[in-house]
């Protein structure tokens, strides 16, 4: 009987393990996409603001011109 119990002991902790090292390699992977979205957001968030920035610009070309009409 306790050999039975340590044999669905080492069976258990042998899971256990093997779900440690996928959870473990799923995390590492899981940084790294974190890292690139948070790269690509910080890219859109600078892109959006040149866009801004060059419709203001217009913007206020066209409000020049419409004054001078």
């Amino acid at each position: 009987m306790a050999n039975f119990d340590l044999d669905q002991l080492e069976l258990q902790v042998n899971a256990l393990l093997r779900l440690n090292h996928k959870l473990r390699e799923e995390n590492a992977s899981l940084r790294v996409r974190q890292e690139s979205l948070v790269a690509e957001r910080s890219e859109l968030i600078e892109k959006t603001e040149q866009a801004r920035s060059r419709v203001e610009a217009m913007l206020s070309r066209l409000r020049a011109m419409e004054e001078n009409l």
